[in-house]
């Protein structure tokens, strides 16, 4: 009898734990936009849209984004936001990002030569908050990339 109980609660214990681990925040690039460059540098804002599968808000206090297209190294960015996803919902986050040498990205990338075919594969890494986060697909290539430099 005594071993029966220590089982059950065991198995309580065990299932209480479980309901208590969360899922991580899902998280994708939205779109890449234009931002008004200084100097030799480009800048964009790339949009993040996290989702919360959990039953309980997630909150987060800034984001590091390290984004490359076709597998080149392309722009990051940081952002000092803060701000809560709710439960079983999903936000978007803007996070600025620069470039430091847009025509090695547009030679990389074939730009240049109109051999994209509208959109570019993505790898995106950083951090929301304390969690680290790594995600991949493919998204519309930013206005002024897709055209050749004049």
């Amino acid at each position: 009898m005594k071993r029966q109980a220590m089982f059950a609660a065991v198995l309580i214990l065990l299932a209480g734990c479980a309901l208590w681990q969360s899922e991580p925040l899902r998280v994708s690039v939205a779109g890449i936009e234009p931002l008004p460059g200084r100097g030799l540098e480009a800048r964009f804002t790339a949009r993040l849209r996290i989702q919360n599968p959990n039953d309980k808000a997630q909150t987060f206090n800034g984001v590091s984004l390290v984004l490359d297209l076709a597998g080149k190294s392309f722009a990051s960015g940081v952002s000092d936001q803060s701000g809560s996803v709710p439960r079983r919902g999903e936000i978007v986050v803007a996070v600025p990002v620069t470039v430091a040498d847009l025509a090695m990205v547009r030679d990389a990338l074939g730009l240049a030569g109109g051999e994209s075919r509208g959109k570019v594969d993505y790898d995106a890494r950083g951090r929301l908050g304390s969690s680290e986060f790594e995600t991949f697909g493919d998204i519309p290539l930013p206005t002024g990339l897709a055209e050749p430099p004049r």
